[in-house]
């Protein structure tokens, strides 16, 4: 129903007052709840462009030839990184070298090199570098194509900036990165 519509409606009752009220909130909340909401969207190919060109003085891998994916779960995520040509070796030793390194900073609450690429306003990125140690686990697997991290907290606050962060990267790398399938925790497959 157009809002020209609903606004008519809403000035044509008149008998009570707090009654118009109620119907002008009931009539806001059902178009809020109707309308459609969106996860990460793609950022401009400005920032795209900024992104992959600061990642690149980070990541020794080509972004070209790898994949970012982003996978929440219900006690943080999973992020993953794999080579396209699965026989890429070199891509998947550039992979393994990094995430492997990185793993080992974020362990320490160091997320410099995410700042460097993505910027201090990024988001959940305060809350991951005010974690104290131990309340994130952190785990670093080797894939047969690439390589993985594993985040896990039981901190709701922290969950949710690991999920605010993986969608933040979703959207900056939109042109070499992909959301995961949602994974039960204990259940993961690759």
């Amino acid at each position: 129903m157009p809002m020209s519509t609903v606004c008519k409606i809403c000035t044509n009752l008149k008998p009570n007052l707090q009654m118009n009220k109620s119907l002008i909130v009931l009539v806001c909340l059902t178009f809020l709840i109707t309308s459609p909401v969106h996860a990460a969207d793609k950022a401009s190919e400005q920032r795209l462009n900024e992104v992959a060109e600061r990642g690149s003085h980070v990541m020794p891998f080509d972004l070209e030839k790898t994949t970012h994916i982003f996978s929440k779960t219900d006690t943080g995520g999973i992020q993953q990184v794999i080579a396209k040509d699965k026989s890429d070796t070199v891509q998947i030793d550039r992979i393994r070298l990094h995430l492997s390194d990185i793993a080992r900073q974020f362990q320490q609450g160091d997320y410099s090199n995410p700042e460097k690429i993505h910027g201090a306003t990024m988001p959940g990125l305060a809350e991951l570098k005010a974690a104290k140690p131990g309340q994130i686990k952190i785990v670093y697997k080797e894939l047969p194509d690439g390589a993985e991290i594993t985040y896990a907290t039981h901190i709701e606050k922290l969950k949710l900036a690991i999920h605010q962060w993986f969608d933040a990267q979703l959207s900056d790398h939109a042109r070499h990165a992909v959301p995961g399938h949602p994974h039960d925790s204990g259940h993961h497959h690759h």
